[in-house]
């Protein structure tokens, strides 16, 4: 084949090479496409894991203050028992 000699270029040729063009501009959109949803799921998946993992956290920071106020609310009941017994102790000695 010689690339100097200038054939004239037949329609069949050229709707061929057209057909071969425009698909693997189809082909390279569908790729660029799918890059891009893969992406985004990606992207919605670390997000989604990052949520979960707040959302333990808030659970347990939750649980945790939840058992410290009832720690609290037992010891101010102590203190309220042990006050009135003193104040008991106190009338009876006056």
């Amino acid at each position: 084949m010689d690339l100097t000699a200038a054939e004239p270029a037949t329609w069949p040729g050229t709707v061929l090479t057209l057909g071969l063009l425009t698909l693997a501009l189809v082909l390279l959109i569908a790729i660029a496409a799918t890059v891009t949803e893969l992406r985004k799921l990606k992207t919605s998946a670390a997000t989604q894991d990052d949520l979960r993992q707040l959302v333990r956290r808030y659970e347990q920071l939750a649980e945790h203050h939840l058992d410290a106020q009832q720690r609290v609310a037992a010891d101010l009941a102590d203190l309220r028992t042990r006050a009135a017994a003193i104040e008991q102790i106190l009338r009876t000695v006056e």
